[in-house]
């Protein structure tokens, strides 16, 4: 192995009896605490930085694996903060050769997120590529004594109930890539003696012993103090994570009964958040951005966030900016909407359609389908041949939805269909030559519909598939 970088074999090697007590017990635990979990025949990626603490994990699943059918890859992400980051990686790809495991390695750019500070960027760098990559749960190698870490931490940020709960064994929806933490249970100290008993090389980073970073003056500096006095500190704060876990989970009980019939089509009911204690009030509103998957905003935002909800006037356009601006919560006909800022967007948009089956809609975010059909949706005979366009309202527009009706204004029947101020003039229209012949949900132009049988295209605004 290269000399360029730390390269670690610390851990005492334990002999004999000893040896094998480290390696059985250890083993065992795991296995006891992850096998429930993990169906046979699971793709499970594993999260592996190179440190003591992955490089234990990855030799554990490999043993484990065979048993289960567990079809094991790891992803190190390459952040290229330090100057031995290729190093590293170098590291984890020959630990991956060794063992047979099929590694990825991820290189991200963390500049543009740096002002969100170092750790905080880095993690969500490693969470999006976690999410990129194809598996059914993604295996992390936090153990007990980053969960201490981890509640000090959020109890000194001023975090709540949801913030200071434990990290779970087991965490994420059914949905979508699912996390295991199969060291949870386990010390810092048993991990390094699981190491030093089969004799297994690790990277050391540096900036791990910079105790400028918070974890790191807890780990160096607060928690071998803290030993001395309160030698099972680990044990007493995990059960204190794991109270405020159960109490979360009592507030996320009576969040869903008050969503029950206040929240419906990802949108909140005003009037539910105005007859509910404050507290009551917060925690449904908490529960109402987690389900979301908005971040969640401090406590002196989410106060602000009910009081102006519950005291604007009817007819007052509530905008409340959280998460650095990235996300909004907006207030429409009594309901509350949280949604991602949208971007900019040129006014003068334009985009010629020639029979693609998708478009990007940037003043949206959003794509445009188009799918073929049958005698519902805008004539295919009525647009072929013709210059189709999709274009941004510019005021004025009016459109006939059926043959029955009076011409309408657009402005009408956005209205009409309750379509938010917000996203009036982002919405795509859709023109035959100069002649608006349909708007994507809300309606076709009378002339331009199709009949009974006759060939048709149906269009649809829908969520951009990233």
């Amino acid at each position: 192995m290269t000399e360029s970088f730390p390269l670690s074999h610390d851990a005492p090697p334990l002999a004999g009896e000893r040896h094998a007590l480290c390696e059985s017990v250890l083993l065992r635990r795991v296995a006891a605490g992850i096998t429930p979990l993990l169906p046979a025949n699971s793709a499970i990626l594993i999260g592996l930085s190179g440190g003591v603490d992955s490089v234990v994990l990855l030799h554990l699943l490999h043993q484990l694996a065979p048993r289960h059918c567990w079809q094991l890859s790891a992803l190190h992400v390459h952040h290229g903060i330090s100057p031995n980051a290729s190093l590293w990686a170098d590291f984890c790809a020959g630990l991956c050769a060794r063992l047979s495991i099929p590694l990825h390695i991820e290189q991200v750019d963390i500049a543009p997120l740096r002002a969100q500070g170092i750790e905080a960027a880095a993690r969500r760098l490693r969470h999006a590529a976690f999410a990129a990559r194809p598996c059914d749960f993604v295996a992390l190698a936090h153990h007990a004594d980053d969960q201490v870490e981890t509640l000090l931490l959020q109890l000194l940020r001023g975090a709540g109930v949801r913030g200071a709960s434990a990290m779970p064994l087991l965490s994420g929806r059914a949905s979508s890539h699912r996390k295991v933490r199969p060291l949870l249970h386990c010390s810092r100290q048993e991990i390094m003696a699981y190491a030093g008993a089969h004799e297994l090389q690790w990277i050391e980073d540096e900036s791990n012993a910079d105790d400028r970073y918070p974890r790191n003056f807890l780990r160096h500096r607060l928690l071998p103090l803290l030993g001395e006095k309160f030698p099972g500190y680990r044990d007493t704060l995990a059960r204190s994570a794991q109270h405020f876990a159960e109490a979360g989970g009592l507030l996320d009980e009576l969040a869903r009964i008050d969503a029950a019939e206040s929240i419906s089509e990802n949108t909140l009911s005003v009037a539910t958040i105005k007859a509910l204690s404050l507290p009551r009030a917060k925690n449904l509103l908490r529960y109402f951005l987690y389900q979301l998957g908005a971040p969640m905003p401090q406590t002196v935002q989410l106060d602000d966030m009910v009081n102006q909800l519950c005291a604007a006037r009817d007819d007052a356009a509530v905008c409340i900016r959280f998460a650095g601006g990235a996300w909004q919560l907006r207030r429409y006909q009594g309901r509350a909407h949280a949604l991602r800022a949208l971007d900019e967007f040129d006014r003068n948009l334009s985009m010629s359609w020639r029979g693609e089956a998708e478009l990007a809609w940037p003043a949206l975010g959003s794509c445009i389908e188009f799918r073929q059909g049958v005698g519902q949706g805008v004539s295919l005979a009525k647009l072929q041949g013709a210059d189709i366009s999709v274009r941004l309202r510019q005021g004025g527009e009016t459109l006939r939805p059926s043959a029955n009706a009076a011409t309408r204004t657009l402005k009408n029947l956005l209205q009409e269909h309750h379509i938010p101020p917000w996203q009036r003039d982002r919405l795509p229209l859709l023109y035959c030559g100069d002649v608006l012949a349909g708007v994507p949900g809300i309606a076709i132009a009378a002339e331009y519909q199709a009949e009974k049988g006759e060939a048709a295209v149906r269009i649809a605004l829908v969520a951009r598939h990233d």
